[in-house]
């Protein structure tokens, strides 16, 4: 299995999601129109975006789902911090580690 190759529909995925969802929330606390439909649309384009590129991994959907979530995790964190200037406290960072634990478990366990 070419695991490089999957991490990086992965990384492509998650960075999707994340910044998609960040996007429409800031658009939901928009008022004005334009601003708001500008932002949920480019929320949308990239939830689309999210969704194909994590179709197109060269993996089994079950297989992938574990590893996914772990990477989505650690990216959710990333944006979380970038867009919202959030730091994670300790429960997120055991929490987290255990999620990521459980997504390497369920992907290479064979």
């Amino acid at each position: 299995m070419d695991y490089y190759r999957i991490f990086l529909f992965l990384i492509a995925a998650t960075t999707l999601e994340a910044f998609g969802d960040a996007i429409v929330r800031v658009g939901i606390g928009q008022t004005a129109w334009l601003p708001r439909s500008a932002l949920f649309l480019a929320g949308a384009l990239l939830l689309f975006g999210y969704g194909l590129s994590l179709n197109l991994a060269p993996i089994e959907f079950g297989r992938v789902a574990g590893l996914y979530i772990a990477t989505l995790f650690i990216m959710w964190q990333l944006v979380n911090l970038i867009v919202f200037r959030a730091p994670p406290g300790m429960p997120v960072w055991f929490g987290g580690a255990l999620i990521v634990t459980g997504g390497l478990i369920v992907t290479f366990w064979e």
